[in-house]
């Protein structure tokens, strides 16, 4: 499996925030990419994933285009800004309304992501009762839940504790082993250290490769 993104480039009104960025990206290895906010890395992540249109350029998985053969990524677990869960619902009953959209997994998918990010899926406190690092946790669980083919992780790591960190980059290398194609934005630079194959760097909308494993 390989994602591709050929000269695309992003204009939102006069501004240019990506610009002819070209990627090749497979299956079964981590990519990370560093810049500061408002680089263009979210962007970036929603034009790939299909939730934003570019303005030129094409993104294919494998032979199929986005936009024109499938309209959003078929398989993807995605963490960006604003996760949209319910304040008012449990983190379990927040993915299990997540979960009716595909209609994928049942409850036993749902219960082992929740157990695999370290939190209880008996909890009955609603999620804006989550500490920081609950929400991160149970938002990186509806990422994974699914065992999706493409995993876009925004700032994976953020408002975790010591542990917290080292469970979920054992995670990222748990899905990484099992197939996945996995992209990483972090300021973390640890995380991009010692989880990503290949390092690419973005300014202002222009991305460059910067290192590689």
């Amino acid at each position: 499996m390989k994602l591709v993104a050929e000269n695309v480039t992003k204009y939102i009104g006069k501004k240019e925030i990506l610009k002819d960025v070209n990627l090749t990206m497979e299956a079964g290895h981590i990519y990370g990419f560093v810049g500061k906010n408002g680089s263009g890395k979210t962007m970036l992540f929603r034009a790939l994933s299909g939730l934003m249109h570019i303005s030129s350029g094409e993104i294919r998985l494998d032979n199929q285009v986005l936009h024109k053969d499938i309209k959003v990524l078929p398989s993807l677990g995605l963490i960006i800004e604003n996760a949209g869960l319910y304040p008012e619902l449990t983190g379990l009953n927040n993915l299990r309304l997540l979960a009716k959209i595909n209609s994928k997994i049942d409850d036993r998918e749902i219960y082992n992501a929740i157990r695999r990010v370290g939190l209880d899926p008996d909890d009955k406190r609603p999620f804006r009762k989550y500490s920081l690092g609950m929400k991160q946790r149970i938002i990186i669980a509806q990422a994974i839940m699914e065992t999706p083919d493409i995993i876009m992780l925004d700032e994976p790591t953020n408002a975790l504790d010591i542990e917290g960190v080292d469970e979920i980059r054992k995670i990222i290398m748990e899905e990484k082993k099992r197939g996945a194609l996995i992209l990483i934005a972090s300021h973390n630079t640890d995380d991009i250290t010692l989880l990503a194959d290949t390092v690419y760097s973005i300014c202002n909308g222009l991305i460059k490769e910067s290192g590689e494993k």
